[in-house]
């Protein structure tokens, strides 16, 4: 089953539920997305980025991952 940009959205809201999040993406395989949450505050773009992969649940693990590629762009307000 592919995922859509609300599927993406809802895995990382449950992990970030003020965050604002803009997924982008409509081939099932391919996202861009951005996040923005005030939790992100003193991390660096390593720590921010491994926080919203581990909400996405496993789903980019391995080749057989549902979800191929993800242009992921983080930051604090």
């Amino acid at each position: 089953m592919s995922l859509m940009a609300h599927d993406i959205e809802e895995m990382i809201r449950s992990s970030f539920p003020n965050a604002k999040i803009e997924v982008q993406g409509d081939d099932g395989r391919h996202f861009s997305a951005m996040v923005e949450d005030e939790s992100f505050r003193g991390m660096n773009r390593v720590q921010q980025q491994r926080a919203v992969y581990a909400a996405l649940k496993g789903k980019m693990d391995g080749s057989n991952g549902e979800l191929h590629a993800l242009a992921l762009t983080t930051r604090a307000p």
